[in-house]
Formats: C-alpha cells, structure tokens, sequence
C-alpha cells in the first residue's frame, strides 16, 4: 500500500503544482499529457499523461472440430501513470512509467523481493554530442520493432504470438544510441544495450552473466513522421514512402531464464541452471498514405537448451527456442477507420515438446483522436500442429491523456 500512496501524493502534488504555477504552464489539449509544467526558472519541466486499457476477451476453444462454450473475460488490460520531461538542461531527459493494473504487477518473486513489479521505465537520457544519446536506467531493450512500439499505439487490440513467446522485453542497464545521416534522405540508427539480463524490478542483485543488445535501423527513405516507425497504422499519414529495415543481435550470458531475460527462472539444487541464450529480429515497416506494413522474423537459440541438475538429470525446465514469423497489414477506409490484418506463425525446436502454432486475426478499429481516444476489435483463428485450436474475438478502448 506504500507505493500506491506514494504514487497517489505524487499525482495530488503534480496538480496542485498545475494549479498553484499557471505562469509555467504550456497551453495544452487532449493527448498532449494532462499536465504540461515548466519551471519557471527553466530549470526542468514535466509532461504527465496517465492512460487506461479496457479489455474484453472472448474464446472458444476447438476440440474434434466442435465449439467449446464461450469463456468470458473483462479486464482493466493497462493502467498507467507516465512522466517525462527534461531536467537541468534539455539535453539531459528522462521519463517515469508506473503501472497500476494488475497485469502490469504481476509477476512478483524472491527476485523482486517479493514485491509488486510497478516500475515499468526509470530512465535518464542524455544527448552528450551530436547524433549521440545514453541512456541509463530500466527500459525496453532495443528488440524487435512489435515490442518497442508502445502498448498505446498498437494497430490490434494485442500484441501477437511472436511478440509473446519471443521479446527480450524491458531490463536494467545502460543504452547507446547514435543516429548517422547519409546524403539528403538515408538515415541510419545505431543501438548498443549492456543490460543485467534478467527482466524489469529485480532487486536481489545480478544472476548469471550480462545481456548484450545491438540493433541497426535504415530508412532509405528518410525518416518516417513524428515516428512513425514505432506507430501501428497509419494514423499520421505519410505523404511520401517510408521504410525502415532493421536487425537485433541480442546474446544474454549465462541466462536463467526459459525466455532470456523473459520466462521462468529455471531453478537446480544448488541454485539456477544458466546457459548462453542467443535472440535475433530482422524487422520491416512501410507506411504510405493510409497504408501499413510491419513484418517480424525472430529466432532465438541456447547453447544447452534443456536444464539439468549437476548430474546431468533433467529438470523440466527447458529454453524455449524456435523461430517465429509476424506479417501485419492496415489501411484506412475512411479518415479514422482502419481494417487491418494480421499472421504469425511459431515454430519450435524439437526439444521444447511444442506444437508449432499459427493464427489469422482480422481487426477493425476506430480512431476518434488518434491513438490517444480509440476503440478496437479483432477476431482471431489460431490452430495447432495444422489442426484447429481455438477462435478469439477481442474488443476494447484506449484513453491516453
């Protein structure tokens, strides 16, 4: 109960500094933050936007081709209170992400001492040189481009099977970006990540070795508008082509973990199994007009992917390695009316005992301000090992101050 206290004071102070120090207010509207504050010494400033997901699922599961009941499931999906902002100097910022839902602090265990994981981003960056910015502190790693692209601005109502089986997801460390531009139009983005290796909020000190992330980002045809690259659909309409092309080589030394920094901790006698744990992403985005193209391939691998005690007995834990393919398509029938397709298919090392998987969603979503007001639903058909699996229908909103 202290830190959701102390998230609440901190939200009750923010407004009355809103209230109290109009004169270091910026005019602001709707999906702009809720609160926009600059010092009136300009020696900081603060955007704070908090958002809600809402979800409904509903599935039917398939068995010798029949229809199970419909299982019924309403759930607050995301429910967040965000900070960023600058501090000092503009060239030094930083942000803050708390999430309040109960999937956002799941996950608790001995290596989170047992506590709520409400710490989503604690981040600093900072721009020291031209073309250059680190960052210190608790973020996303530079992954795939699905995982990178904010739970606010997704073109479907979740992210897909690829994303959840094989994402190196957010971790604690440290990240060099540096963005080099070649000629008029080519840009390249370079990314460097030392992380612990583990996941977000572990608090008992590192186990095993370190993560090491590098990605590549090339837009041949220059940059996309107000980001787009890390957008779903096209709700900001690019007048000209865009593409970006991007790879991740991710190595996670001595992991313990049955999804590298992601997973089940896999646990032995005498402590943690650990072995060396190899992620890679090759990512496409195209935008044009009212149209999106996102494609995804994954592919992750271990050294000794099936975890053993010190006599060589297997445990039961087991890396889950594989490869995996993601193709996401949109395009808008009216000025704020997407329909947007989706495939991903997974398939596994043999070792794993898994059934490759697949699935066809089709979605259809309504813009009222962007993705900041929006409603979404999809239907989805997965099958496993070629046979039908289960049918999903998904609906839901967004509103993001």
């Amino acid at each position: 109960m202290g830190t959701k206290r102390s998230i609440s004071v901190l939200f009750i102070a923010l407004v009355s500094m809103n209230l109290s120090a109009q004169q270091g207010v910026d005019e602001t509207s709707f999906g702009k933050g809720l609160l926009n504050f600059v010092a009136a010494d300009s020696s900081f400033s603060v955007k704070f936007a908090p958002r809600i997901q809402v979800r409904y699922y509903g599935t039917s599961d398939i068995t010798d081709n029949s229809l199970a009941p419909v299982a019924h499931d309403f759930l607050v999906r995301r429910s967040r209170f965000k900070f960023d902002g600058w501090a000092v100097h503009p060239n030094i910022g930083y942000k803050m992400e708390f999430g309040l839902s109960n999937n956002d602090m799941s996950g608790a265990n001995e290596f989170t001492k047992n506590s709520p994981r409400y710490i989503l981003d604690a981040i600093i960056k900072w721009k020291f040189a031209p073309g250059f910015e680190l960052w210190a502190g608790q973020t996303k790693l530079p992954g795939n481009v699905e995982r990178v692209i904010s739970s606010a601005n997704l073109q479907l109502v979740d992210r897909s099977l690829l994303n959840s089986k094989f994402n190196i997801d957010r971790d604690l460390g440290i990240q060099l970006r540096h963005t080099t531009k070649f000629g008029d139009q080519f840009i390249s983005k370079e990314k460097f990540a030392i992380s612990q290796g583990e996941g977000r909020n572990i608090a008992t000190g590192n186990e095993g070795g370190l993560q090491y992330t590098g990605r590549v980002e090339l837009f041949p045809l220059g940059s996309f508008a107000k980001k787009g690259e890390y957008m779903g659909s096209s709700t900001v309409r690019e007048e000209k082509l865009k593409v970006m092309v991007a790879y991740t080589y991710d190595f996670n030394a001595d992991a313990s973990k049955t999804r590298s920094n992601m997973g089940d901790y896999m646990f032995i006698e005498d402590g943690l199994y650990q072995t060396n744990i190899t992620s890679q992403f090759i990512d496409l985005v195209v935008k044009h007009q009212g149209f999106s193209l996102m494609a995804e391939y994954a592919n992750r691998t271990a050294a000794n992917p099936i975890a053993v005690e010190l006599d060589g007995t297997p445990t039961g834990d087991i890396v889950l390695v594989g490869n995996a393919y993601n193709f996401a398509a949109g395009y808008f029938i009216s000025e704020k009316v997407e329909v947007a397709g989706r495939y991903t298919t997974l398939s596994y090392d043999d070792i794993t005992g898994a059934a490759p998987v697949a699935m066809y969603t089709l979605g259809l979503n309504k813009f009222v301000v962007g993705h900041k007001l929006k409603v979404q639903s999809d239907l989805s058909y997965s099958t496993k090992d070629g046979n039908g699996d289960a049918i999903l229908f998904r609906t839901g909103f967004e509103l993001h101050f």
